[in-house]
């Protein structure tokens, strides 16, 4: 309608972009336009007026009640009842598919969690791990053909500090005590790995304590003193080490996998690190940003000059040692990713990794990359509260909560429901008394409460549901029936706002909201009335909801009981 006036009153701007939006208040109406304070600068006309040449010559609607001029110049749309309530039978009739969009052709990758095999993962892994699995399946059913993919360091300092805590604690198991590095890892998993391959193994693995210690020098240092420790194990173990190395690894890895899958977290691809080495992809990138002139050496080691990108200061991609950085593997890693023909990578990254943004993208670019294809979503940390208190969370000392214990005390629909309270980048506090609540203060409870209500209502009428799509919907014309299929009919934009901004928790919101409107409408009206006309149409918007609900939750990972 608006086009068409548009082509009437500015003919030379009939392109211009449109915008639509949902008035806050229901009294502006349906739909609002501010097309006229668009127009009114280059028309050289108070935006009142242009708004009243769009009105005189907008055309009519059999979808449009009244169009009126509010404000400076906005143009409000109201439509009619029977375009308001026309979403309940198209959700009734595309079902699981409401909201979902048609492929749009565009190869994108999301790789997220990506923590160091070291240990259990934390409540801090499993937001990241729930954002981007809710975000994959967002970006899926916004029409991307959508890879999930973890990046697995197998290679590296902090997979050797794990492989030599463990061999210290397999010493001390026959009596060979060493003074324990604070820095090595110090969990209880730690100690279970060492008996592990004490079963395994038996001694075969064993070097007298004065051995170990002879080459590792007294210093304030605990970083030279740990790094110390490793070469002395890879010397004195030589074989021995490599199979501590890939036991503890493994252990680690299948317990990753195992929590993730719990948590309904699934990965297309585990892309190994390592593989980035032994196919000489890291050794090649290297040599591809030397040719380009953008590695130097100093001090015996080699520096990309991350500072021409932006970044504030040079990086080393090689150590003085030979050894390279995990920079260096970051950068072979992204263009591994390129050459596997994504049109879009997404990496989901802890908070504190903001500074890295700049120096991959500017390495990219310095091998002739396209940055701009890499998105980068950063997830903040997550404060743990039970009963009041704060919980502390370390990796190395072993005094953290894991994702599985977080799990085992509220639930994977909790979890993956409050990991999506907050938008990605703001700090969440995890109320682990809330999560664990049944009452209407409790959100995830609230939504799900929404749809297990519905199911009830379904079961009490055993009708057929299929009949409901073609129910005569002319009864609904109560104000929370109408703001109820408003919102059901917000699903589809939301879905694809959501995607476009990488931003799922909208979707929890929705889902709040739309609960809400739910539960204000089933406590106002009774919907098994004895007008079969009535029922019949409070039936199918309850359907519908039901069936939006089911949508919402599923992208999120939430299961919908049909009785709590």
């Amino acid at each position: 309608m608006l086009r068409t006036a548009l082509q009437s009153v500015a003919p030379e701007q009939w392109d211009v972009d449109i915008l639509l939006e949902r008035p806050k208040q229901a009294s502006h109406g349906d739909f609002a336009s501010s097309l006229a304070l668009q127009l009114a600068r280059s028309l050289k006309t108070d935006p009142r007026q242009v708004a009243e040449r769009l009105m005189q010559v907008l055309p009519a609607s059999p979808f449009v009640e009244k169009a009126e001029i509010a404000g400076a110049g906005f143009i409000n749309f109201t439509l009619t009842p029977g375009a308001r309530t026309a979403v309940v039978p198209t959700i009734i009739l595309e079902g699981a598919n409401f909201g979902r969009a048609p492929a749009i052709g565009c190869r994108l990758q999301v790789e997220f969690v990506s923590a160091n095999p070291t240990g259990p993962l934390h409540v801090g892994h499993g937001r990241g791990a729930a954002y981007g699995a809710s975000l994959s399946s967002l970006l899926a059913f916004a029409g991307y053909d959508v890879s999930r993919e973890y990046y697995v360091n197998d290679a590296g300092r902090q997979m050797d500090i794990l492989a030599v805590s463990t061999w210290l604690r397999y010493l001390a198991i026959y009596g060979e005590d060493t003074p324990f590095p604070p820095n090595a890892y110090q969990g209880d998993y730690v100690f279970e790995m060492a008996e592990q391959i004490k079963a395994a193994q038996a001694g075969k693995h064993v070097h007298p304590a004065a051995a170990v210690m002879a080459g590792v020098p007294e210093t304030d240092d605990l970083d030279e003193r740990l790094d110390a420790f490793i070469v002395v194990g890879k010397k004195l173990l030589g074989e021995g080490w490599r199979t501590i190395h890939q036991h503890v690894l493994n252990e680690q890895l299948t317990d990753c996998r195992a929590d993730l899958e719990e948590f309904g977290v699934h990965f297309d691809v585990w892309f190994s690190e390592r593989s980035l080495y032994d196919s000489g992809q890291v050794a090649k990138v290297i040599e591809t940003l030397a040719a380009n002139d953008h590695i130097y050496e100093q001090d015996g080691a080699l520096w990309f000059r991350s500072t021409a990108f932006g970044d504030e200061k040079d990086r080393v991609v090689r150590r003085d040692n030979g050894i390279y950085t995990y920079f260096a593997s970051d950068i072979a890693y992204h263009l591994n990713k390129f050459s596997r023909g994504f049109d879009k990578l997404v990496d989901v990254w802890g908070a504190d990794h903001h500074g890295y943004i700049a120096r991959v993208k500017g390495a990219l670019t310095a091998t002739g990359a396209d940055a701009s294809r890499l998105d980068v979503a950063l997830v903040q940390f997550v404060s743990l509260f039970r009963n009041g208190e704060k919980a502390s969370m370390s990796t190395r000392s072993g005094e953290y909560v894991t994702l599985r214990q977080l799990r085992s005390e509220v639930g994977n629909d909790a979890c993956r429901f409050f990991y999506m309270l907050r938008k990605c980048d703001q700090a969440l506090d995890f109320d682990l008394d809330l999560a664990k609540s049944q009452s209407n203060d409790n959100p995830v409870y609230y939504v799900q409460y929404a749809h297990a209500r519905i199911c009830s209502v379904l079961a009490q009428w055993t009708g057929d549901v299929a009949q409901l799509a073609t129910a005569d919907l002319s009864p609904l014309t109560h104000e929370r029936e109408i703001a109820l299929c408003r919102r059901l009919a917000e699903f589809p934009e939301l879905i694809q706002n959501a995607a476009r901004d990488y931003a799922p928790h909208s979707l929890a919101f929705y889902l709040k909201d739309l609960a809400a409107d739910f539960h204000g409408w089933y406590n106002a009206e009774r919907v098994l009335v004895d007008n079969e006309f009535i029922c019949h149409a409070r039936l199918a918007l309850a359907l519908a909801t039901r069936q939006v609900l089911q949508n919402g939750l599923s992208l999120l990972g939430v299961s919908q009981p049909e009785s709590m």
